[in-house]
């Protein structure tokens, strides 16, 4: 299937991520922060990247600029809570400025399965 880096500073919401991928085949690097993400992303190769918005040391707006620079092609998925249904708060922002979609938190492993699929459905 799909090689996937997880950016999130939640080990909760890593962990769920990687365990809902996996089971559906996915392999799954997780990066704790945006900084941490993008040193592992230059040393590999990823089909997508899934990641949070507020983290430290590199945030996910920034994070999402530098990826979507490099590597015009990659699927990018925000997660981020607090900001569900909120056509101009910060997923929109994220979308806007080069994710390809965005998932509220608190969602369901359908949700987030659903998203990626779609994603990596794309040509």
């Amino acid at each position: 299937m799909a090689r996937i880096l997880i950016m999130d500073d939640e080990e909760e919401i890593r962990s769920i991520i990687r365990r809902a991928l996996t089971m559906a085949g996915h392999e799954i690097i997780e990066a704790e922060d945006g900084a941490v993400g993008l040193r592992l992303f230059q040393a590999s190769s990823f089909d997508m990247v899934i990641t949070d918005l507020l983290m430290p040391e590199k945030e996910g707006i920034e994070t999402i600029l530098e990826l979507r620079e490099e590597h015009p092609d990659l699927r990018i998925l925000v997660v981020s809570g607090g900001m569900a249904g909120d056509r101009e708060g910060p997923l929109a922002d994220a979308v806007s400025l080069g994710a390809d979609a965005a998932v509220a938190k608190p969602f369901t492993v359908a949700e987030l399965l659903e998203a990626v699929d779609g994603l990596l459905a794309r040509d």
